[in-house]
């Protein structure tokens, strides 16, 4: 029981690195797979751990190897369609239930990860919405913030949906095109660092480039 236990949860936490193997044993149904990943990922608390940006990458990257086997279009689409309903049914989460879950202390939610996401809401306002969806984590739990916090959900939806055209296009599409450069097979797991890092660019020039370019002026 352990054995397939471990396994399950190897599976899920990287999925990224699974995928020909799942592709081979569900066939289409890999597309329903990746949907349930991004959207329970966006869309629910109680899974962080769940793999984005480098599942992104991936997909496309294999999208480009077997175009066969897995079609760009459709990835595009399901991950913007995911995404989306991710983030709006977090946000709904926070708003309907999101002090009452709190409240119960459960362990499912960690409380850091709710401050954390708390304390970039506050930092950044509104924008948070689209920030947040390059930062692991934070992705998570902003909408789920903005909900409890009773931001205007036409506002919500916008950055919502830009911040997703934009996450989905830069991942899938930076996979699709570079993901198969023999370098960046061979060496993936520094490849999946150099994605997070490139996530936090977005915070990196909110909290920094702003704050320089202001001095210059």
């Amino acid at each position: 029981m352990e054995v397939y236990l471990s396994y399950f949860l190897d599976l899920i936490l990287h999925l990224d690195k699974h995928l020909p193997e799942i592709m081979a044993a569900y066939g289409s149904l890999i597309y329903a797979i990746l949907f349930l990943v991004v959207f329970c990922e966006t869309g629910l608390v109680v899974t962080p751990f769940l793999p984005g940006d480098s599942l992104l990458f991936a997909c496309g990257a294999l999208a480009a190897a077997a175009p066969e086997s897995m079609n760009i279009y459709w990835l595009v689409g399901i991950f913007l369609v995911s995404s989306v309903l991710g983030d709006a049914c977090n946000y709904m989460i926070g708003e309907k239930f999101g002090n009452a879950l709190l409240n119960m202390n459960t362990k499912l939610i960690k409380p850091e990860h709710v401050a954390k996401a708390s304390a970039f809401y506050e930092k950044h306002g509104h924008k948070a919405i689209f920030l947040a969806r390059f930062v692991p984590i934070v992705r998570t739990f902003a909408p789920f913030v903005a909900g409890i916090g009773k931001m205007h959900y036409t506002t919500f939806a916008h950055y919502n949906v830009i911040g997703a055209v934009v996450w989905v296009t830069l991942f899938v599409g930076g996979g699709f095109f570079f993901g198969n450069i023999p370098i960046i097979k061979q060496n993936f797991t520094f490849v999946t660092l150099g994605i997070v890092i490139f996530s936090l660019l977005p915070i990196l020039y909110e909290t920094v480039g702003k704050k320089l370019l202001g001095k210059k002026d």
